[in-house]
């Protein structure tokens, strides 16, 4: 199974590489920072048999991005992963004809679950997005939760303030301590301090393992500020 992964924030895929490896015994997974270097492995790379794109890297244009995709890839499941999402931009995705829309807060199995859905020939979208929705909403194309998004939270993460909550948000997004701080108006020495408290209370050593460890905990993290 051959995988395109593109995200510019190379935690983020450090993160979530390791969770692709579970879809297939053979998983090759071909990754890019940035919308033209996407494209370039996908012209390389011949056969592909699933495209994983985050909707803000550099290059994507919008939507734009995605069309090129699915123009270029007409018979390849494309997946959108992002950290921000609602109705409107899920809708408008899905009209461009993506296969799946992933948040990057999602569990790491649950991930894979969804990916697996995605790779039967299914949609996978975040319930989430249409919770404002009517009764005359097309529900067939949502996934159950129960199918993909059940999943025990570590208890470790009920530990976590609602500030570490939010940082650890922006830690899973790849943003840098300035960003964060940025993000949030809090001083850059504050932000620093909270990423050690959520370390010490998740028992990571660094940002890569913060990443992988809250993927695998099935943790929700809360909207970005």
């Amino acid at each position: 199974m051959r995988i395109l992964f593109a995200d510019d924030h190379t935690l983020v895929r450090e993160g979530i590489r390791p969770f692709l490896r579970e879809l297939a015994a053979d998983v090759e997974v071909l990754e890019a920072d940035n919308l033209p270097g996407a494209e370039a492995k996908a012209s390389d790379a011949g056969e592909l048999d699933l495209i994983l794109l985050d909707l803000k890297m550099p290059g994507m244009d919008g939507f734009n991005g995605i069309s090129k995709f699915t123009k270029s890839h007409p018979n390849v499941p494309i997946v959108i992963l992002s950290g921000h999402y609602n109705r409107k931009d899920v809708i408008a995705a899905l009209d461009y004809g993506i296969s799946g829309y992933i948040p990057k807060n999602i569990g790491g199995m649950a991930m894979v679950n969804a990916l697996r859905l995605v790779l039967a020939g299914e949609k996978y979208l975040p319930s989430e997005a249409f919770s404002e929705s009517g009764p005359d909403e097309d529900e067939s194309i949502l996934t159950p939760p129960s199918t993909v998004e059940a999943q025990t939270v570590d208890p470790k993460f009920a530990t976590l303030t609602q500030r570490e909550a939010q940082i650890l948000a922006h830690l899973i997004e790849g943003e840098t301590n300035k960003q964060i701080a940025r993000a949030l108006d809090l001083q850059e020495i504050t932000v620093k301090i909270h990423v050690r408290n959520v370390y010490r209370k998740i028992g990571s050593q660094n940002r890569a393992q913060a990443v992988r460890i809250t993927l695998q905990s099935g943790w929700q993290a809360p909207p970005l500020s």
